[in-house]
């Protein structure tokens, strides 16, 4: 009885430390290039090869729908040139000539990965694939991309078309800021209506099994995502999911396995089981209170300030200011005075503008300036001694006069 009473304490303890474990292993995934993003921060929360460029196939389209958010308004209509019914690989066989909303395109850009499309997006935008891609890459270098270079709007294979899996996640942190896109991309089925050159519906289902309810990928949060496979590419998926108001995007490129869905999926659970966003200051808070010219002036928070950290490490967070001496500085109300770094014990998680709530104006008198005490006895000495050189000038001055009388 006391050797069983012995086994199922270790066996209790084994099971324990089993579970501690694997709360902190880090999921495996088949693809080469990897990133979990929490969205708000743009913080790293997992990475394998996050800045190693791969071909991302379709995946580039997020960035074309990314875009014609920026330059386009839904109901705005494009006429298909020559060019983009000639497009290689998956398409919806639009026309020349043909008269389409931006909102169907897009739908065929993110639900049927339709080249095409992309290309008519491209032409209405940029007037060319090729001056489209330098708009692509200029946006890509404003979003803090790196190791980014398109060459097309679709993803078709060229081997200048590269990006990472952390560039990518970028990307998708920008696109899914607009709501049409997330209205958009969760959309299971659509039917683009007849055309002046197409007299048939053409209908689209969404190839993004995460946001299929009915799928066993499905994934509730899943705000959207894109597919992306050529044979040199490989397969590769960006997708974005949001829980307990924090979203978190997953990127993955050049996964020969084709297990981009599930390997997701895990990425997904490991980052909200084991990360918290947490809001540490909203616009307009009182972050430290200073003085200038002893008059005590608050400095407050110029835009909301978040901060990600894992669950188990909540330690709190500490403030330290720039060393700026604020005497005899004029401001107004909003005026930048300060920047603050953030720290958890000696881990810099991220740096704060800081605004005065009040204006201040500097007396400019030269005497109200209580830094100048020395030069006013300076000064004072000054004139004491020239009344006196004054007054000995007169009195010899006049005796001299009455001497020459």
């Amino acid at each position: 009885m006391k050797r069983l009473l012995i086994f199922l304490l270790f066996f209790v303890i084994l099971l324990n430390s089993n579970i501690v474990k694997a709360k902190d292993t880090l999921p495996k995934v088949s693809a080469d290039g990897a990133v979990i993003m929490d969205a708000t921060t743009g913080n790293i929360l997992y990475e394998k090869n996050a800045n190693s460029t791969y071909p991302p196939a379709s995946t580039t389209k997020i960035m074309t729908a990314l875009l014609t958010l920026e330059n386009c308004k839904l109901n705005d209509l494009v006429t298909v040139g020559k060019t983009p019914p000639l497009a290689d690989g998956s398409k919806i066989y639009i026309f020349e000539g043909e008269t389409l909303k931006i909102k169907d395109l897009l739908y065929a850009l993110l639900l049927g990965s339709a080249n095409d499309c992309a290309e008519a997006l491209a032409e209405h935008i940029s007037g060319s694939t090729s001056e489209f891609a330098k708009l692509m890459n200029k946006r890509a270098k404003e979003l803090g991309c790196t190791s980014t270079n398109f060459v097309n709007p679709s993803g078709l294979y060229d081997e200048k078309h590269r990006t990472s899996a952390k560039d990518l996640a970028l990307i998708m942190r920008e696109l899914v800021k607009y709501p049409d896109y997330i209205s958009i991309a969760t959309t299971s089925a659509y039917k683009i209506s007849p055309t002046n050159k197409c007299k048939e519906s053409r209908p689209l289902w969404n190839e993004n099994k995460l946001v299929q309810k009915l799928s066993s990928s499905y994934f509730n949060g899943c705000e959207g995502g894109k597919t992306g496979y050529t044979i040199q590419s490989e397969h590769s998926y960006v997708a974005s999911a949001t829980k307990n108001n924090e979203r978190i995007i997953v990127s993955l490129l050049h996964d020969k396995n084709k297990t981009f869905f599930p390997d997701t999926i895990n990425l997904f659970n490991y980052a909200f089981k084991n990360f918290k966003l947490i809001k540490l200051y909203s616009k307009g808070d009182v972050v430290k209170t200073v003085k200038s010219e002893n008059i005590p002036i608050e400095l407050t928070a110029s835009d909301d300030f978040y901060y990600v950290t894992k669950k188990e490490n909540l330690d709190k967070p500490t403030i330290q200011l720039e060393n700026r001496n604020l005497n005899n500085v004029t401001f107004k109300k909003g005026d930048v005075i300060s920047n603050a770094t953030i720290k958890i014990k000696d881990t810099n998680i991220g740096s704060i503008k800081l605004v005065s709530n009040c204006d201040h104006v500097v007396n400019k008198s030269f005497f109200a300036n209580k830094n100048s005490n020395v030069l006013k006895i300076i000064i004072v000495c000054c004139v004491f001694l020239a009344g006196i050189f004054i007054i000995t000038f007169t009195i010899k001055l006049k005796r001299k006069i009455r001497a020459n009388n």
